[in-house]
């Protein structure tokens, strides 16, 4: 439960963030570049959690093992 909370808070952060008008932002938005933007934000997070997630079950292996 705590994970899905901290979670959706981020989501709402992350919300308010783009919510801004940002000069940079409306830039790149009118030349499509912020897609690209975002698509590599959202590769890295995809691959920090699977790598954290990797880790995660490595760690619950090793202590059963113990």
């Amino acid at each position: 439960m705590k994970t899905v909370t901290s979670f959706f808070l981020l989501f709402l952060s992350v919300l308010q963030c783009f919510a801004q008008d940002v000069e940079m932002a409306t830039g790149l938005r009118s030349s499509g570049k912020i897609y690209v933007v975002v698509l590599i934000v959202s590769i890295i997070f995809i691959g920090l959690a699977f790598y954290l997630f990797s880790i995660d079950r490595r760690l619950k292996k090793i202590e059963r093992e113990n």
